[in-house]
């Protein structure tokens, strides 16, 4: 227990800033507010997401003291368990696939995290990394001393049960119960599923979005009623084929597709309008913000995430002639080495 008046590393997940977006907000006349989640301990949102599933896992006595957590994922989720992990006593084995950003890789390596690349394949295969995640989780169990427990972030509900009982829950108290609309893209679907019930809960008619990038197939799931994929995305670490167990049933009102044409030039903006250096998810959330004010009009008040640093995205985000290759440009003012 921590003295009166300290907090420890896992106290200050959550509660971050709501930020007025400026240039968005000044452009549509809605207020677009942005939740600093980048500023949680392990740099992005999926600090929440893993403080959840930990503390899930400890009340139902899955996971002992000394214990091991082993996740598949694509990165933040990996880093937020290793954050989680190193300040509450468990060791981390994260199962990656090697397509991942060098800049995540090796963050999850400076935190100590036990990092195991593995070729990306498509979900269907038995060698994806989700489910090589859970054999691993499985077999280490059997082996350790103090056992382990897979986090399975994408179909345990305790990922989209935190975000109710958190980020839906500040986000209302932050705008005094005057947000409008909530919008943001899927991952693992926790985020949004959680946020959604908590706001609904509090105010049946608000409007609920998606913002999907390209490369998945949710926009056309919620929109026509068919998974089905259309085109890729520089993104990582959003979109999905599947509907998830966290994302089930959540009430999205407004799904739209968001192209890396317009959502990846909103990450340079806001670098030089709002002095905000983000990752390729956070444009796409801006640029949903976006459109839903556009389609609600003036006067609403619409809350979207910003999820993490472009600082974990280097080699792809200030890579000009990675994004030429696909048809993206780096902006002239970026003075970068090429």
């Amino acid at each position: 227990m921590n003295p009166p008046g300290f907090d420890s590393l896992t106290d200050r997940i959550g509660n971050t800033p709501l930020m007025r977006l400026n240039h968005a907000s000044d452009e549509t006349r809605c207020e677009i507010l942005g939740k600093a989640e980048f500023m949680n301990p392990g740099g992005s949102i999926k600090d929440r997401a893993a403080l959840g599933i930990v503390r899930d896992a400890e009340r139902r006595g899955r996971l002992k003291p000394g214990g091991i957590v082993v996740e598949g994922t694509a990165g933040n989720t990996g880093i937020g368990l290793a954050v989680v992990g190193n300040s509450l006593g468990y060791e981390t084995v994260i199962v990656m696939p090697d397509n991942q950003s060098k800049d995540k890789i090796d963050t999850l390596k400076s935190y100590g995290a036990d990092v195991r690349l593995v070729p990306a394949v498509p979900l269907k295969d038995p060698n994806h990394f989700i489910h090589q995640s859970e054999r691993l989780a499985e077999e280490l169990n059997e082996t350790s001393p103090n056992g382990a427990v897979w986090a399975n972030q994408f179909n345990n509900t305790a990922n989209r049960a935190f975000h109710a009982e958190t980020t839906g829950p500040e986000i209302w108290e932050q705008t005094q119960g005057s947000v409008d609309a909530f919008i943001c893209s899927v991952g693992t679907g926790g985020t949004l599923a959680g946020v959604a019930r908590a706001l609904k809960a509090r105010r049946p008619d608000i409007t609920i979005g998606l913002a999907d990038p390209t490369g998945s197939a949710l926009y056309n799931y919620y929109k026509n009623g068919e998974l089905k994929v259309e085109g890729t995305s520089i993104s990582e670490g959003i979109g999905n084929s599947r509907i998830t167990d966290n994302l089930e049933g959540t009430p999205i009102d407004v799904p739209y597709q968001i192209p890396d044409e317009e959502s990846v030039p909103l990450v340079y903006d806001m670098i030089r309008r709002e002095g905000l250096s983000l990752g390729a998810s956070s444009g796409v959330n801006v640029a949903g913000a976006i459109r839903l004010a556009r389609e609600l009009g003036p006067g609403h008040v619409i809350v979207t995430l910003l999820c993490d640093s472009a600082m974990r995205y280097r080699q792809r985000l200030f890579n000009r002639e990675f994004l030429a290759e696909r048809g993206l440009e780096l902006p002239d003012w970026l003075s970068l080495d090429d």
